[in-house]
């Protein structure tokens, strides 16, 4: 079994490399996820030449995630990064509490809900206090300007979490002076409708974003709308030359309902949540050194009703949660002589919530738990050119955490240069994962879990030719890990009893062959010793993007297969299908758009979440306006 599948991901490589695949409007933004010369800020927490880093990190940027006319930036994810998938159960929203899809992995590390995978907005943390997964319904288009995806341990720099790996999105920017607004309103299938407006505004050293959004469907199901609004603001102030101050807030509100299963259906299944989010930062940019003081502060509000089946009577209660975290972060960057680079930094984080249930006859408020738990952790990273072919990364994280004591987080790695613009990266990194307070002190508890951890080993390869037209990429890793927290049916609690053993190829391409005619691909193969959900073993995406006049049309086709939906024991099921969409805009005038969008025009029968049939065809068209 083992050998075939090695052949299946032999073949698809070998597919795709010759296979049209697809691209973006702007021909100088192709392959931004294979350029070698990219600059990212999230493997280093400063602005980085992407050779000189031994991770691998792919970059998803604003035309590729306005292109796809999502409202959140995972479907492009999913689409767009090798190893990274997302579930999810119906045309629009992910919810939360059982049967909620938006479970994200990467390289089968991650789960469900998604606790060893962290998300970051401008480099802050983005998970609930108390349950210590991320709401994948907060993660919107509209205030993101890119999307960092490091594949691999990340914990030297972001602590826990970031075991699997981090999603740093960046958000919008203002780069040129004066104000631009833009407006997008779409009408699709099972009373689908999106709407974002935005407007930027950079005068001198003053600069602002502002976004907002209104969102919602009735759902291909009975019972399965959803409802999301949200408000994104920026403001941003240079001081000087070297020194910027910035603040933000992003707030949304979200209300869910959940069908249940086709087999056991849900009445009165409801979700109402609220998120929000503020950060302030003060940066210095010089030539020799770099970095930046910063405070967040993230909360939530949850009411649910866990609904009944039919023949049974309503709930009496209804849960309820509140949740927060606070931190501070301090780094600063330097070049201490020619060829070096040493980031230094200190982390603290405050975290937690109360839960409770709600007696709707009487309005009684039944206590689960409050609890509060701190993280304090310093760091190093050091970079070293040792000469025009060889680069040297090494970080250590000392982390301590106020429940379960110290943790040592080593990494290290190499980049060579070779000639033709090729590189080629060996990586050893650990990560790691604290026990959540859900875990500990909620369901299924246990108060003595011990953090999770992994070791990633990979070796990558990367190239451009053909005067940069042509790119693509190649990754190879062995992941192992221990402590895994799963439920032991005998004891009925969390235990340290999981263990993790993934190894897999990951393989991107893309070509641009010429200002109209440009594409992409990408494919993983995963094979897992111990299967998670939200891991599918193979993942081909190939698309391709045609502009012509006042035409844009893009098109990709995404191949699934061996997507565990169930990992109970004699209970295992999986799932394989194809998925094409279809993109088309038309120019009206120089500030107005018609854009029409196709999905899953092979009306192709599926399930990600086991018993949650998805959507056949659904189609949506809409306007774009800018100013």
């Amino acid at each position: 079994m083992k050998k075939l599948n090695l052949l299946e991901g032999m073949c698809a490589f070998l597919f795709l490399t010759v296979l049209p695949v697809r691209g973006q409007e702007d021909s100088t933004r192709i392959a931004r996820t294979l350029t070698t010369d990219e600059v990212v800020v999230t493997g280093t927490r400063n602005e980085t030449d992407i050779r000189h880093l031994p991770i691998t990190i792919s970059v998803v940027d604003r035309k590729q995630l306005e292109n796809n006319y999502q409202p959140s930036v995972l479907p492009t994810l999913t689409e767009q990064v090798p190893g990274f998938f997302t579930t999810s159960r119906g045309i629009m929203g992910y919810g939360v509490s059982t049967g909620a899809a938006g479970g994200m992995s990467l390289r089968g590390v991650g789960g469900s809900p998604t606790a060893g995978l962290l998300v970051l907005i401008d480099g802050h943390p983005q998970y609930m206090g108390l349950m210590g997964h991320p709401i994948a319904d907060a993660y919107q288009t509209m205030m993101t300007e890119r999307v960092e995806v490091l594949r691999g341990p990340a914990s030297v720099l972001y602590g826990s979490n970031a075991m699997g790996g981090v999603i740093n999105i960046v958000t919008r920017q203002m780069q040129e002076e004066g104000t631009k607004t833009n407006l997008q309103l779409g009408y699709g299938s099972y009373n689908t409708l999106q709407t974002e407006v935005s407007n930027r505004v950079k005068h001198g050293r003053f600069s602002s974003v502002a976004t907002g959004s209104y969102n919602r469907s009735d759902g291909h199901r009975p019972d399965m709308e959803f409802e999301q609004y949200g408000g994104y603001v920026k403001l941003g102030y240079d001081l000087s030359n070297h020194w910027k101050v910035w603040g933000d807030l992003n707030a949304t509100h979200f209300n869910a309902s959940n069908p249940g299963t086709i087999a056991a259906p849900y009445i009165d299944n409801d979700s109402r949540i609220t998120r929000g989010m503020a950060s302030a930062a003060l940066e210095n940019h010089y030539d020799r050194t770099s970095g930046a003081l910063s405070f967040f502060y993230n909360w939530g509000r949850h009411k649910i009703n866990d609904g009944y089946h039919p023949g049974e009577e309503p709930q009496t209660s209804h849960f309820n949660s509140k949740d927060r975290m606070m931190g501070i972060s301090l780094y600063q960057s330097a070049t201490l002589f020619e060829g070096n680079r040493i980031t230094a930094g200190f982390d603290y984080q405050h975290f937690g919530g109360e839960s409770w249930y709600q007696v709707l006859a009487t309005g009684e408020k039944q206590p689960q738990v409050d609890k509060q738990l701190d993280e304090f952790a310093g760091y190093v990273d050091f970079r070293q050119n040792i000469s025009t072919w060889l680069s040297l990364d090494a970080g250590l994280r000392i982390d301590y955490h106020s429940h379960t004591g110290t943790e040592w987080i080593p990494q290290g790695g190499l980049a060579f240069h070779l000639p033709q613009q090729a590189e080629m990266k060996a990586m050893v990194s650990k990560g790691f994962r604290n026990p959540t307070i859900r875990e500990m002190f909620m369901f299924s508890k246990n108060p003595d879990l011990k953090p999770e951890s992994l070791v990633n080993y990979e070796l990558s390869y990367t190239q451009r030719l053909c005067d940069n037209r042509l790119n693509y990429g190649l990754n190879l890793y062995y992941i192992n890990g221990k402590n895994i927290i799963m439920v032991d049916p005998s004891q009925r609690k969390n235990m340290n009893s999981g263990k993790i053993e993934n190894w897999g190829v990951e393989t991107n391409i893309a070509y641009r062959f010429n200002a109209r005619w440009q594409a992409n691909a990408n494919y993983s193969w995963l094979h897992m010793e111990n299967p998670v959900l939200a891991a599918p073993e193979h993942k081909l995406y190939a698309g391709v993007s045609y502009r012509q006049g006042r035409w844009t049309l893009t098109s990709g086709m995404q191949y699934i297969k061996g997507l565990y939906t169930s990992v109970t024991k004699g209970q295992e099921k999986q799932e394989s299908f194809v998925l094409w969409d279809l993109n088309a805009s038309y120019r009206l005038c120089n500030f107005a758009s018609l854009f029409v969008k196709g999905e899953n025009l092979l009306a192709q029968r599926y399930e990600i979440n086991a018993g949650y049939p998805m959507p056949k065809a659904t189609f949506m068209g809409g306007i774009n306006v800018n100013f």
